[in-house]
């Protein structure tokens, strides 16, 4: 069984915020197989969603404790399922990118993410793999980071943002097959773009 995590936080504020694009990959995931997430947990502190049964099943998460508590909602799955981290992939907002880059990672620091700062203590390791969308970084280097990754996309920046959730969709369906496919992604994906 693999387990999807898509980092971003709930509510309406928060919807189509740069922070968000981990549960924009998974929604739209979740929409290609005509299925709606449901609460989880106890308190209810995720929702999720099944594809699959048995031990090929794969479990789309989205934490509802905010992205700083993401750990929490993601290592009470990883439990209850006997999912291992290994077969954990986190997907999210990467400011070290340029907007509209995807790349695929397994293992590593967090690069100052909360959401991934909050993975790695609850599940005491950084082993499990990542897909980092990019949003680049405020022009302004004055502006401040946490409004940065707050700011709604503009109208303008959707055709890119739509891009790259089908990006995104495309590393979480090659890690889905197993290591080797998602290593031949991250080779294709990771490689510098023709300019």
């Amino acid at each position: 069984m693999k387990l999807i995590v898509g980092l971003g936080n709930p509510g309406n504020e928060y919807a189509d915020t740069r922070h968000n694009v981990g549960f924009m990959a998974v929604d739209f995931l979740a929409s290609q197989n005509n299925t709606d997430f449901k609460l989880w947990g106890n308190p209810k502190n995720s929702e999720i969603v099944k594809l699959g049964n048995g031990d090929d099943a794969v479990l789309l998460l989205k934490p509802l404790t905010y992205m700083n508590l993401s750990g929490q909602s993601v290592v009470a799955a990883a439990l209850f399922h006997k999912i291992l981290p290994e077969d954990i992939c986190a997907i999210h907002d990467d400011l070290d990118l340029p907007f509209g880059d995807v790349r695929l990672k397994v293992g590593g620091g967090d690069g100052g993410h909360n959401g991934l700062k909050s993975l790695t203590k609850s599940l005491s390791t950084n082993s499990y793999s990542r897909i980092r969308m990019g949003i680049g970084r405020p022009e302004n280097p004055n502006f401040d980071i946490a409004d940065f990754v707050l700011q709604r996309f503009a109208d303008s920046d959707w055709p890119k943002v739509e891009d790259m959730v089908g990006c995104a969709v495309t590393g979480i369906q090659a890690f889905i097959q197993g290591p080797q496919a998602f290593l031949r992604e991250m080779n294709q994906m990771n490689r510098p773009k023709k300019v």
